[in-house]
C-alpha cells in the first residue's frame, strides 16, 4: 500500500513540474508560432500530395426531397468508378461552419485530372442529378 502511494505521490509531482516548464515554455512557442505564420510558403515537400481537393459546399433549392438529394449523394459516390482521375470522395460532413447544408469532396490525381473532368461524360452524368436541385454552391480547389 506503502509503495503504491509513494508511486502514485511521485507520478503526480512529475506531472506537476511538466505543466510548470510547459507553461514556461508557451512564450517561446507563441513567438515561435507568430514568426513561422508570418514566413513565406516553402515549396511543396516530398511528402505533400500533388493532388486536388474540390470541395462543393451546396444548399438545395426549397422542396426538394431527400431521395433527392440522397440520389445526388450516391452520384458523387459513384464518380470514381466512372472518372478514373477522381481517387477518392467524401459527402458525411462532421462539422459544418458555412450557410449550405451539404458539403462535397473530391480528389482528383493531378490538376490535369480535374481539368479533363470539367465537361466529361462522368460530369455530365451527374450533374443530372445535381444541377436541377440545387440552390446555391460554392467550389474551392486546393493543391500543393
Amino acid at each position: 500500500m506503502k509503495k503504491l502511494l509513494l508511486a502514485l505521490l511521485t507520478t503526480g509531482i512529475l506531472a506537476l513540474g511538466a505543466t510548470t516548464l510547459s507553461a514556461q515554455d508557451e512564450p517561446k512557442a507563441k513567438k515561435k508560432k507568430k514568426a513561422e505564420s508570418t514566413a513565406p510558403v516553402p515549396a511543396a515537400s516530398g511528402t505533400s500530395p500533388k493532388s486536388v481537393i474540390h470541395v462543393i459546399t451546396v444548399s438545395f433549392k426549397d422542396g426538394t426531397t431527400p431521395a433527392q438529394i440522397q440520389a445526388a449523394i450516391d452520384g458523387v459516390h459513384k464518380l470514381p468508378a466512372k472518372f478514373p482521375g477522381i481517387t477518392h470522395v467524401w459527402t458525411r460532413a462532421i462539422k459544418n461552419q458555412t450557410d449550405r447544408s451539404h458539403i462535397f469532396v473530391m480528389e482528383f490525381a493531378s490538376e490535369q485530372a480535374l481539368k479533363d473532368y470539367a465537361g466529361s461524360a462522368a460530369q455530365k452524368e451527374w450533374y443530372a442529378l445535381y444541377e436541377g436541385i440545387r440552390e446555391r454552391s460554392v467550389t474551392s480547389d486546393i493543391t500543393n
